[in-house]
C-alpha cells in the first residue's frame, strides 16, 4: 500500500503504530480537551472569544500594576477588623471544625490557648466544637497563611499596601515543631509569645526607620539568586535581613530578631504570600474574566477562586503531595495538602518559577531539568509573563503569570504547586516536601459557572 518513502503522523495510542519503524513515525500526544468532559469542552470553545480576552487583559493588567510595599508588622487585630471579635482565621476554603484535618484542628487549639481563651486542650476543643469561637478563611479577610494558616488577634502580621489597599500574612515560625503543622505544646506557645512581644515590635520599629520595603523588587532579585518564592526563600530572607539589619541593631529585641532570621531560611515566604494576595485581589470582580485569583487548601478540600466570579469558591477533594519524605515517613503518614501558600503559584512564582531555582529539586524531588520543563509547561496555561519576575535559565523571560481556566481546559495541563508535606497527626510537623497538581474538577466547575453567568448554558 505504501511506497518506501512514507511517514506517519499518529494522533492517538502509540500501540497503533508499534510495528512501524520508529524513524517513520511522529507520535502526537493528544487527548480530548476538558479532561474528556464534552459539555465543558463545548463551553470552553464558546468562552474563548473577544469578550473573555478583553476581560483577561484587564485583569492581568490590574495584577501586574500592583507594587506591594511592606509598611508595618502589627498585631492582627489592629489590621483585620474581624479579629477584634472572638474569631480565628484558617487556610483554604470554608470548613467547619468537625470536618478539619488533624493539623488544622491542632493549630486552632494552640491559637485558643495562645489567646488565653482556654486553659487546656479539652477546654479549647470544646469551645471550637460548640461554635463559641468563630472560624473563617484567611482569604475572606484579605489575609493568607501557610499550612494550617491560623491567624489569631494577638499574632503579628505583615502589612502590605498599595494604592489604599492592604493584604496580610502571619510571620513564619521556622521549621520543626510549630503551630502551622498543628503543634501546641509549651515550646510552641512560648515561641508565639516571643514573636508577639519581641519579634513583631522589633520588625515594625525597623520598618518604620527604613520606610516601606518594595516586595516586588525584593522577590524579583531573589529569583535571580536561586529562589523560587515558595519552598526556597534563602535569598529573599537574606535580602530582607540585610535591609533591616542596621536598624535592628538599635531597637529593643533587635539582636534576638537577627538571630531568629539567621536561623529561618523560610521567613520571607509569608511576605511573598501577602504581596501575592494584594496583587491578585486587584483583579477580583473583573467581569467575564477567567483568570484564577486564588488557589488554597484546607487539608480536606482544594479551593479555587476566579476573577469573574467574585468570592465564590470552586472546591474538590485534595490529596497529599508526591515528593521526598524525611527518614522514617512515607505517603501513608502524609496529610492531604493544605495551606494558602499556593497564592505564590497563582501569581506566577513558586512552582511556576522553578526554572530559577534548580536547587529546589533536591527538596521536592526530581532534577534541575524537571524544574525547567515545569516552568515552560506552566507557560501554556497562563496568558502573560510577569515583567518583574525574570527567570535567568529562560533567558530572563518573565515567570508564567495569569492562570486561565480556559487554557487549563484546552491543554489538560493542571497548575503545579510545590509544597511542604505535613503529618496527618497534629503536632508531628513537616515530614517532607513535594509537588502537587490542582484537581481538574475545580477548573471544570469554574468554567460552567462563568458560562452560566454569560448565559451560554
Amino acid at each position: 500500500m505504501f511506497s518506501e518513502n512514507f511517514s506517519i503522523l499518529n494522533v492517538g495510542l502509540p500501540l497503533i503504530v508499534e510495528g512501524v519503524p520508529s524513524d517513520r513515525v511522529v507520535n502526537v500526544q493528544w487527548e480530548p480537551p476538558a479532561f474528556g468532559d464534552v459539555e465543558v469542552a463545548r463551553l470552553t470553545s464558546m468562552l474563548d472569544d473577544d469578550i473573555t480576552r478583553a476581560a483577561n487583559k484587564e485583569a492581568i493588567t490590574k495584577i501586574h500594576s500592583v507594587r506591594p510595599q511592606l509598611t508595618a508588622v502589627v498585631p492582627a487585630k489592629e489590621a483585620i477588623p474581624a479579629l477584634r471579635e472572638k474569631q480565628l482565621l484558617h487556610a483554604g476554603p470554608p470548613i467547619g471544625f468537625e470536618h478539619m484535618c488533624g493539623p488544622m484542628q491542632g493549630a486552632l487549639i494552640g491559637a485558643v490557648l495562645f489567646e488565653e481563651w482556654a486553659t487546656n486542650e479539652e477546654e479549647a476543643r470544646l469551645l471550637l466544637e460548640d461554635g463559641n469561637i468563630k472560624l473563617a478563611p484567611c482569604h475572606h479577610h484579605g489575609a493568607v497563611g501557610p499550612m494550617a494558616g491560623i491567624l489569631s488577634p494577638s499574632m503579628p502580621v505583615f502589612v502590605t499596601s498599595d494604592d489604599g489597599r492592604q493584604a496580610y500574612a502571619s510571620l513564619n515560625e521556622g521549621l520543626g515543631k510549630v503551630l502551622r503543622f498543628g503543634a501546641f505544646d509549651n515550646e510552641v506557645l512560648d515561641r508565639l509569645r516571643w514573636m508577639r512581644d519581641t519579634l513583631g515590635p522589633a520588625l515594625n520599629s525597623a520598618i518604620h526607620e527604613t520606610g516601606p520595603i518594595d516586595t516586588t523588587a525584593l522577590f524579583g532579585q531573589a529569583l535571580t539568586m536561586g529562589d523560587e518564592g515558595h519552598n526556597r526563600n534563602i535569598a529573599a530572607t537574606s535580602l530582607f535581613t540585610r535591609k533591616l539589619a542596621p536598624f535592628l541593631t538599635t531597637v529593643k529585641g533587635g539582636k534576638e530578631t537577627l538571630e531568629f532570621l539567621a536561623d529561618n531560611d523560610h521567613f520571607a515566604l509569608n511576605l511573598s504570600m501577602a504581596a501575592a494576595k494584594l496583587c491578585l485581589d486587584a483583579a477580583r470582580g473583573t467581569k467575564n474574566s477567567t483568570l484564577v485569583i486564588a488557589m488554597a487548601r484546607n487539608g480536606v478540600e482544594f479551593g479555587l477562586q476566579m476573577a469573574g466570579t467574585g468570592n465564590k469558591w470552586f472546591t474538590a477533594k485534595v490529596g497529599p503531595a508526591d515528593g521526598l519524605f524525611f527518614p522514617g515517613y512515607s505517603i501513608e503518614d502524609a496529610n492531604p495538602d493544605l495551606g494558602d501558600s499556593a497564592i505564590t503559584e497563582t501569581l506566577g512564582i513558586g512552582g511556576f518559577a522553578m526554572a530559577a531555582s534548580p536547587a529546589i529539586t533536591k527538596f521536592v524531588g526530581g532534577n534541575p531539568s524537571d524544574a525547567l520543563k515545569i516552568s515552560v509547561e506552566m507557560g501554556r496555561i497562563t496568558i502573560s509573563q510577569h515583567p518583574a519576575f525574570q527567570l535567568p535559565p529562560l533567558n530572563f523571560a518573565g515567570s508564567p503569570s495569569g492562570i486561565d481556566v480556559l487554557k487549563v481546559s484546552e491543554t489538560n495541563i493542571l497548575p503545579v504547586i510545590n509544597t511542604g508535606i505535613a503529618h496527618k497527626q497534629a503536632g508531628i510537623g513537616q515530614i517532607g516536601a513535594g509537588i502537587v497538581r490542582a484537581p481538574k474538577e475545580v477548573f471544570l466547575s469554574a468554567i460552567r459557572e462563568i458560562a452560566r453567568i454569560r448565559n451560554l448554558t
